[in-house]
């Protein structure tokens, strides 16, 4: 009997802890977790693969593995899904002897076959893989760098002009090269089909990057303080990067692992200075438009960027947590000694929460 019952709780999972770790992955709720859409926004996955499910699960495998359940062990993607069909129409094109050939050959040569044709297969997709990752962080690593220098204040003002406008236009081509790897591009060149297409991006991560970077790129006031949201997302990216693929190097281990330990468990952190700045900004151009550099075009669209950003799921928490402080501190003043503005303050406020 004792037997029995461990059999029984050894096909039920009890024996198999990872096997439950796996069910608890399976069955989280992902999609009421806000880390997960900005997770997701942020891996390089073809657009092809994308919405196969087999990758999806993979993908949230690795997201649980990271925020929820760091023992739980995530194998990497089987080559064999997208080998099924190519075998399955070798095998009803070969012939009856071809086939009795193979069942003879089963035993002798089935390790050895597998061991020869499925481990390069599955290297070529993680090479592929890794090296579309790998453009993606030596981008980020020189954006890191260059913004670095340009948010000095002791640099000469023509190098840090220069270092201000090579960090922007870094990030616009880390921003459209991920939003490309990640949704391709419309099927086809026409209304219908590129709406959703800009429906399903306008809420991604990238695309407030680029949005962002595109504006304060062309515009002709220049404040340090834009470099610091820059600084913010290139950190994040270069420290995830490192900890996920240099993980076993010494070198990582000795002089970069606490770092980049830091700035994942700091990431709320850093999420709301990114937020504080980028909310910053805005009022600083509003003050600029009292200057002969104003644009007034330009600051209206830079608080329709603000407005998406307060609704769109990867940064509204931490740009409604700004706000909300924002309002405790102002409204009481404004009531107080200025309560004419209580109704032009409303109307923008219907607007924003439009």
């Amino acid at each position: 009997m004792g037997e029995a019952d461990a059999d029984a709780d050894a096909s039920n999972g009890g024996g198999d802890p990872q096997k439950l770790k796996r069910i608890g992955a399976g069955a989280y709720d992902y999609e009421n977790d806000a880390r997960w859409a900005g997770y997701w926004s942020n891996v390089l996955v073809p657009p092809h693969l994308a919405s196969r499910p087999d990758v999806v699960d993979h993908f949230k495998r690795k997201f649980y593995q990271r925020y929820i359940d760091p023992d739980l062990v995530v194998e990497p993607i089987s080559s064999t899904s997208s080998t099924q069909s190519n075998r399955s129409a070798a095998s009803s094109s070969s012939t009856p002897s071809s086939e009795n050939a193979r069942a003879r050959d089963t035993g002798s040569s089935a390790r050895s076959t597998g061991a020869s044709q499925s481990p390069p297969t599955e290297r070529t997709g993680n090479s592929l893989r890794f090296d579309g990752r790998t453009i993606h962080f030596s981008i980020n690593a020189w954006v890191l760098f260059v913004a670095s220098l340009g948010i000095l204040p002791i640099l000469p003002k023509d190098v840090a002009s220069k270092a201000y406008r090579l960090s922007l236009l870094g990030t616009i081509c880390s921003s459209a090269y991920s939003l490309y790897c990640t949704y391709g591009k419309p099927r086809a060149w026409n209304m219908p089909a590129i709406q959703p297409w800009l429906q399903s991006i306008i809420v991604a991560k990238d695309f407030v990057h680029l949005m962002f970077s595109l504006m304060m790129f062309t515009s002709n006031v220049r404040f340090k303080i834009v470099l610091l949201p820059v600084l913010c997302w290139t950190l994040d990216h270069v420290a995830r990067f490192l900890r996920r693929n240099f993980a076993r190097s010494s070198l990582y281990r000795r002089y970069m692992e606490e770092p980049c330990l830091w700035v994942e468990t700091n990431n709320t952190t850093i999420s709301l200075l990114c937020s504080n700045a980028e909310i910053t900004l805005g009022f600083l151009m509003i003050v600029s438009l009292f200057s002969w550099k104003r644009n007034i075009i330009q600051t209206f669209m830079y608080f329709h960027l603000l407005k998406l950003m307060y609704h769109a799921p990867v940064t509204s928490g931490y740009h409604q947590s700004v706000w909300a402080r924002i309002g405790r501190a102002i409204n009481p003043h404004i009531h107080r000694y200025t309560p004419f503005l209580n109704t032009p303050i409303s109307a923008v406020q219907r607007w924003w929460l439009r």
